[in-house]
């Protein structure tokens, strides 16, 4: 799969997740997670997170694949929920493209303490 094929993907899949938002709850599981509050939504994100890991652990492929996938949707729901789009997140990947870890990490500190003015 192209990069391109992907970014667009996602970008269809935030359209649909934007357009259910407001619906009616009992005909759309987006729907039903927005009524609930963010609280709902984050604790999806982490439910899912949590079942990624177990998947892993038992290395399941499949099951590693499938759990991926619902962490990425509902982390798309909460990305919506504060307005924000996969673009975002791909911008962010990129800027950090050609850091090591390391040094990504250094400048995040850095970063963190000059906000927190410490």
């Amino acid at each position: 799969m192209t990069t391109s094929t992907s970014n667009d993907s996602l970008a269809r899949l935030a359209a649909v997740i934007e357009s259910r938002r407001g619906g009616d709850p009992d005909q759309s599981y987006v729907a039903r997670l927005f009524s609930k509050g963010i609280d709902a939504i984050l604790k999806k994100v982490g439910e899912e997170a949590t079942e990624v890991v177990m998947a892993a652990k038992d290395a399941d492929r499949a099951r590693i694949v499938g759990e991926v996938a619902d962490l990425w949707f509902h982390t798309m729901v909460a990305l919506a929920a504060f307005d924000l789009k996969p673009a975002d997140v791909l911008a962010e990947l990129e800027r950090r493209e050609g850091l090591s870890g390391l040094e990504e990490f250094a400048a995040r500190k850095a970063r963190q303490r000059e906000g927190d003015g410490t």
